[in-house]
């Protein structure tokens, strides 16, 4: 999304302070970190195993947020009708392993007000946790790459349990290792799964305009509110 966007989505549901919470869940890709460059040259690699053309970015983002089994599913059925789309399913998602594991985090840039966000809620006393659904192989070195692991008390990954976002099970995971009633945690993403499991987790919930969203809109995702940076949402919230 572009800047100009992004600020249109944020005034047009701007988020209201929140009180009461004394932890937050905070999403990865398209959250803290745009990671779509690499998910591109990773994708396009496996492609060239597969004598298939390059895709654009902007497809590629459209296709990221549900996990690592969706996003190949969904850059085969580009080329491929359902039924090749499962023969095909396990090379391309070890072809697409081996590329990501050999270049994560070198195309990747962080968010404005990541850093600032992070240490603002540190400073605050609020306890971190990482939850996104990019396989925990993956998730551990991007964190580490871009001096964000320390950051955090728990990471979880989309292969850390028997389920993954959009359901709640990671989140209501956190909820249980910090001890806290989900009342007392917000999340905050980029896309309807965050927003899905937090409200069936009963977790608060803060979304970020600029990330990927599966290519939908922000404004349409049922949230406690934008805010334009998670600097913005650090000052958003309150024990």
């Amino acid at each position: 999304m572009s800047l100009s966007s992004a600020v249109a989505a944020t005034n047009a549901h701007t988020a209201m302070a929140l009180t009461g919470i004394a932890a937050a869940i905070i999403d990865l890709d398209g959250t803290m970190i745009d990671t779509a460059p690499d998910f591109q040259v990773a994708i396009n690699l496996m492609r060239v195993d597969f004598d298939l053309p390059p895709l654009t970015l902007q497809t590629v983002i459209n296709f990221v947020g549900k996990g690592s089994e969706n996003l190949i599913r969904r850059v085969l059925a580009v080329d491929y009708p359902a039924a090749e789309v499962e023969v095909h399913f396990d090379a391309a998602l070890a072809s697409y392993q081996r590329h990501y594991l050999a270049i994560n985090g070198n195309c990747a840039t962080l968010y404005p007000g990541v850093i600032e966000g992070l240490q603002q809620m540190q400073e605050m006393g609020l306890r971190l946790a990482c939850v996104t659904n990019k396989p925990i192989a993956f998730a551990l070195p991007l964190l580490e790459k871009t001096g964000l692991r320390d950051f955090f008390e728990l990471v979880y990954g989309g292969d850390s349990f028997a389920r993954k976002k959009p359901d709640p099970m990671p989140f209501l995971e956190v909820c249980r290792q910090f001890d806290l009633a989900p009342a007392q945690i917000v999340a905050i993403g980029d896309s309807s799964n965050d927003a899905q499991a937090a409200r069936a987790a009963g977790c608060r919930v803060l979304t970020v305009p600029y990330g990927y969203n599966h290519g939908a809109s922000i404004q349409d995702v049922d949230s406690d509110g934008i805010v334009a940076t998670l600097l913005s949402a650090a000052q958003l919230i309150s024990l």
